[in-house]
């Protein structure tokens, strides 16, 4: 008789639906995965066949669209290998595609059904996973004590600054013209001699009166007709110690911001200087060193460190200077002594302005501001000071055989003997698929799909029904017979 066969038939459509249903209902869900179902025949002994039934309800672990959200504690699986290790209240270990995690009241990286996001702990890798957690405190301030690759630039085109000054010297000697003849005199210092003297006597009738060894005895030589004042081919230059308040007495200024061990800010300046060098072979710069206004402790002898650079802008001087603040916080706020290495690797003079780049080490204390995730996993701490600080890395789990995973709910799985124990390792590695902060992964169901699966489910369903009918009838027929 065919009810059977119809009956079974109307079952498996049913199911069928049901499948299809869930599949709908969850197309909005985050990291869900649709099903299929698959039908076989029913064994019997003879080949008419006793109708179809469920063979099994497949899980489609195709990965489902990922796309930005925005949120900090969002994380997609960028790929088909990996689930996220989760463990609920009662410890039990589950896993899960939905990214949808969250900070709870205790700091915990929690999803919506209470479930603990799991990785290793800083430098564990390959240790047993431990529920992650997410830093509240702020991080501690840290002296600077190094400032490296400075990219400095100093301006090869800038004039010297002499520290001595030179005097001017006479074009040509000054000249004056004595009853017709031209006597030559000099100078040096503030001392005016004659060349040659002219021979003692009185001249331009009595006006000037030279003496022995040609002393001028009276007279005003300025005044007098055929004088040619004295002219200086090079003009004097005048003395410019150094400064900090006098922009004249530095070439160049560059300002950086340090901090001592107690995260206050300071200023360190390094004025540079530029001195006389040799002709042909170098030059030469001076830096001096000064932190809030105040000289900073030079190691060798205390003076300015000198720079040497040569004909093509190359630094040929020790690279590396060791300056000391001995009081950075005064008596308000006393910190540890400043020791600062500054590495001149790199620098330069060449012709143009002056460029630096200066980052030195250290900072101040910081504030937890918000958390990175990194394609490997790795779980990053942002501050408000500007520094980063890992604090674990997620973990992933595969399985062999993905279809023997069993579903609970909650958008969760739990491993079988079907689906072999977890394989545990960090994204990008192992096989395992990379993550994507600030993102899901959405619902992998295909919308057009189902509603045609749909409709050729219905029409299976009546079919089968059809066949049901068809049957009654049948057997109506024969219980008229008489």
């Amino acid at each position: 008789m065919g009810f059977g066969q119809g009956l079974s038939g109307l079952n498996a459509a049913s199911q069928n639906l049901d499948v299809i249903g869930n599949n709908i209902a969850n197309s909005g869900t985050v990291g869900f995965k649709a099903s299929g179902i698959s039908f076989a025949d029913v064994y019997a002994s003879s080949r008419v066949g006793l109708g179809t039934q469920v063979a099994a309800v497949n899980q489609r672990f195709t990965v489902g669209n990922v796309s930005t959200t925005g949120g900090q504690f969002d994380i997609a699986i960028d790929g088909a290998k990996g689930f996220f290790r989760v463990v609920n209240a009662s410890g039990q270990v589950l896993y899960s595609r939905n990214g949808e995690f969250f900070a709870d009241k205790d700091n915990y990286i929690t999803n919506a059904q209470g479930q603990r996001l799991t990785g290793y702990p800083v430098g564990g890798v390959g240790m047993d996973p431990v529920e992650l957690t997410v830093p509240t405190g702020n991080i501690a301030p840290q002296a600077t004590t190094r400032a490296e690759r400075m990219g400095i630039n100093l301006d090869a085109n800038s004039p010297v600054i002499s520290l001595t000054g030179t005097p001017g010297t006479p074009a040509v000697p000054g000249e004056v013209e004595l009853d017709g003849t031209v006597y030559q005199f000099s100078q040096v210092g503030n001392t005016v001699s004659w060349v040659t003297a002219p021979p003692a006597g009185s001249y331009n009738g009595g006006s000037i009166v030279i003496g022995a060894g040609g002393a001028i005895t009276s007279g005003t030589l300025a005044a007098q007709p055929g004088y040619q004042a004295y002219t200086p081919a090079v003009p004097a230059v005048v003395a410019t110690p150094f400064d900090p308040n006098n922009p004249a007495s530095y070439t160049h200024r560059v300002p950086s911001t340090v901090y001592d061990s107690l995260g206050n800010a300071h200023q360190l300046v390094q004025y540079m200087v530029k001195r006389e060098g040799t002709a042909g072979t170098s030059s030469e710069w001076d830096a001096y060193y000064y932190m809030d206004g105040q000289a900073m402790d030079v190691p060798a002898g205390g003076g300015p460190v000198q720079m040497t650079f040569n004909q093509s802008g190359v630094l040929t001087s020790a690279p590396v200077t060791n300056i000391t603040y001995n009081a950075p916080g005064g008596v308000d706020s006393p910190a540890e002594p400043l020791q600062i290495a500054l590495d001149y690797t790199g620098t330069t003079q060449f012709g143009g302005d002056l460029r630096y780049n200066i980052q030195p080490d250290g900072y101040a204390t910081g504030q937890f501001a918000s958390i990175s995730i990194g394609t490997n996993g790795s779980l990053v701490a942002n501050y408000t000071n500007g520094q980063t600080m890992e604090v674990g890395t997620i973990v992933l789990a595969n399985f062999n055989n993905l279809q023997g995973l069993q579903p609970v709910g909650g958008n969760a799985w739990t491993e079988t003997s079907a689906s072999g124990q977890a394989t545990l390792g960090v994204p990008g590695s192992n096989g395992m698929s990379l993550l994507k902060g600030q993102a899901l992964e959405a619902s992998n169901v295909d919308m057009s799909q189902e509603l045609v699966n749909m409709i050729i489910a219905q029409r299976t369903y009546q079919a089968n029904s059809q066949t049901i009918k068809t049957q009654d009838q049948v057997l109506q027929t024969l219980m008229q017979i008489r």
